[in-house]
């Protein structure tokens, strides 16, 4: 699986292909599809341009993308910073998903942010998988002593802003640890920023799913600028051919 992550907490300052609203996430999840991607991340927008957690925000991306790719996996941010570092505010607005018309189907759900666990459970309730956002070792450990690792929907190996010397090692560290637990869970492994290229070769060499978007990087491999999620997709989709 190669997951197109469409935009993250960036604007149209860091890009101006960045897509914020709910048509232009449609449209550039249907070029992701396109290029190769099996599924979309995103950070739906409210009117001002703000992430947001609110039930009618969310439901208005996920139908969008959902009209423009019927079948493609939708995968929604659950970063705690959408509501302020407030754990309880978060826990309020996706309760407030019960009532909504079209839900992601996963969200991502960092380990690092107070109320995981009882963020997971909520998520269960509504049917929606969770993605547990792994940052680090003790991540790792975090996961595996509490009671979601064995039922999440995946678990997401992130290397945020690390320089590769530093990142693949961590990275391997991490999935270890995780293959010694021998769970029967998916791992997608990437990186951010720097490291992005080089975790993603990582993952596609060991067989795991992986992700790329103007989220985690604007450049391609050789470090030149891109002109949107679709060419970045098309550079995984062709490193991936190399690997197989």
């Amino acid at each position: 699986m190669i997951q197109a992550c469409l935009n993250g907490r960036r604007t149209t300052r860091d890009h101006p292909a960045v897509p914020l609203t709910a048509r232009q996430l449609a449209r550039d999840a249907g070029l992701a599809h396109a290029a190769g991607a099996s599924g979309v991340h995103l950070h739906p927008r409210d009117g001002h341009g703000r992430e947001s957690l609110d039930a009618a925000v969310v439901s208005d991306a996920v139908r969008a993308v959902r009209r423009a790719c019927p079948g493609l996996e939708v995968s929604v941010s659950t970063g705690l910073w959408m509501c302020e570092g407030d754990a309880s505010a978060r826990e309020a607005a996706v309760a407030g998903w019960a009532d909504a018309e079209h839900r992601p189907d996963v969200v991502s759900l960092n380990l690092d942010e107070p109320g995981f666990d009882r963020m997971a459970r909520a998520l269960g309730e509504l049917g929606v998988g969770v993605e547990a956002g792994v940052w680090s070792p003790a991540d790792a450990e975090r996961l595996l002593d509490g009671p979601h690792a064995a039922t999440c929907h995946r678990i997401l190996v992130e290397m945020i802003d690390l320089p590769t010397e530093r990142a693949l090692p961590e990275a391997d560290d991490i999935l270890d640890r995780l293959a010694r637990a021998r769970l029967d869970v998916p791992v997608l492994l990437h990186g951010e920023g720097e490291c992005t290229w080089s975790v993603l070769d990582r993952a596609l060499a060991l067989g795991l799913q992986t992700r790329i978007g103007l989220e985690d990087t604007l450049t391609d491999p050789e470090g030149r600028d891109v002109d949107g999620n679709a060419a970045l997709v098309r550079h995984a989709v062709t490193r991936r051919a190399r690997v197989h």
